[in-house]
């Protein structure tokens, strides 16, 4: 039987966005080859406070915005992986500000890190979190970004 591969789809709900969506699903493409899931299909979703407010209340009764909140919605039947990025624009480009880089390195920062959830990591310890945060910055390195999470 064929494999079906990944597919990366970003849908842009913000009225501008300071990215190079290409970039960005390479991005997604790199971690998901990264870490051998080779068949999946991934939705980027890039929204503003508002819409990530909404999001992070519907889903973690969280009454703020955050970065980004992600979902692996793989059906236990299915070979394939299905995951949800929600990734916010909005947050990212204050973000980017603060720590010097750009609005495009800190999504793809959220991206990463979305995934990385759903492919083994977590950051729910220091230890774990600082693993993680390692591992972004790799990826991150790797793909001609630099150092994003930890300073410079």
């Amino acid at each position: 039987m064929a494999r079906a591969g990944n597919s990366i789809t970003i849908v842009v709900q913000v009225d501008s966005l300071s990215a190079d969506v290409q970039r960005l699903k390479d991005v997604a493409a790199a971690t998901l080859r990264r870490f051998k899931a080779a068949d999946a299909a991934t939705t980027i979703t890039v929204v503003g406070d508002a819409a990530m407010r909404s999001i992070h209340y519907q889903f973690l009764k969280k009454r703020s915005t955050t970065d980004v909140v992600s979902f692996d919605l793989t059906d236990e039947c299915e070979r394939r992986r299905v995951f949800e990025v929600a990734v916010n624009a909005e947050y990212a480009a204050r973000q980017a500000r603060k720590r010097g880089h750009s609005t495009e390195a800190e999504l793809a920062l959220y991206i990463v890190h979305g995934l990385l959830h759903h492919l083994g990591f977590d950051d729910g310890s220091v230890e774990q979190a600082e693993k993680m945060h390692r591992t972004e910055d790799a990826i991150l390195t790797k793909l001609g970004y630099g150092s994003v999470y930890f300073e410079k």
